[in-house]
């Protein structure tokens, strides 16, 4: 299936502000690229790519005073298959673990495991190791938070998402991956595209998707803890330990969201 995606952000800034960008979609999936898929400004700005610790694809800039249009439209093929459930993956001992992933086993900016630990094996011991457990926590998650997007709030951590029982897609992902963690699964936090592709359509208007994956049987999964079902048709822009990594933009100033406009859309054959 071909997907038809892209978004229309403002930023009003009093004066020239250096600004991070995590904008582009993740160099995994450039090889599913139908068009290009670049970065625009509406006046002349100087951007330069890099690639961060994650491995994600990045941009740098110094926004102009006053209102920066940044935007991109692009088509992405896409399998069409909802995301793959492993069944039978295995969690690895730590020791067996790649050095690599480790890091994705600590507390982090958002994922505070020292306050979750011990409800996490009071919780979760019991559950057999591996995917069901990961299932386990998913379950949990899904039904313990309210989806409220009036609710949102960038500074709530995982511990915040569990007391307060509400928020949005990244505090569903910020607590699951955060009780995975402390079970000794490794989580990672993930950001991009997921329109209403094989659901029905919300009315709400469209955002980008928070979602995370589990390092279980040798390579990294998929899971969807707001969602809590296998989903069609996700973009996956960046990964890392949290929301702190992958952040929309990173700014050094004063800054006002003006404008936010997504698209995420099959392209009816």
């Amino acid at each position: 299936m071909r997907i038809h995606a892209g978004f229309i952000l403002g930023y009003e800034c009093p004066k020239p502000t250096p600004m991070l960008l995590a904008l582009d979609i993740h160099p995994s999936r450039r090889v599913d690229l139908l068009t290009d898929q670049v970065l625009s400004f509406n006046q002349p700005i100087e951007a330069w790519g890099y690639v961060d610790a994650f491995g994600n694809a990045c941009t740098r800039i110094v926004a102009p005073a006053g209102l920066t249009l940044i935007s991109t439209d692009f088509e992405i093929y896409d399998s069409g298959q909802p995301d793959v459930v492993p069944y039978d993956a295995i969690q690895h001992e730590i020791q067996d673990l790649p050095d690599e992933v480790l890091v994705f086993l600590l507390g982090s900016r958002y994922c505070d495991t020292d306050r979750l630990g011990d409800f996490a094996w009071s919780r979760f011991a019991t559950t057999q190791s591996g995917w069901p457990r990961v299932q386990a926590i998913a379950d949990f998650v899904h039904g313990h938070i309210r989806f409220d997007y009036q609710k949102a709030d960038a500074t709530r951590t995982a511990y915040g998402g569990f007391t307060e029982r509400m928020g949005v897609c990244r505090d569903f992902a910020h607590l699951a991956i955060t009780l995975c963690r402390c079970m000794n699964i490794p989580a990672r936090y993930c950001t991009g595209y997921l329109g209403d592709i094989g659901v029905p359509p919300d009315p709400a208007p469209m955002d980008f998707s928070a979602w995370f994956e589990v390092f279980l049987g040798g390579h990294w999964h998929t899971v969807d803890a707001r969602h809590n079902t296998p989903r069609i048709g996700r973009i996956l822009m960046g990964t890392g330990r949290d929301a702190t990594d992958v952040a929309l933009s990173t700014n050094f100033g004063p800054t006002t969201l003006a404008r936010f406009e997504v698209v995420t859309e099959e392209i009816k054959e």
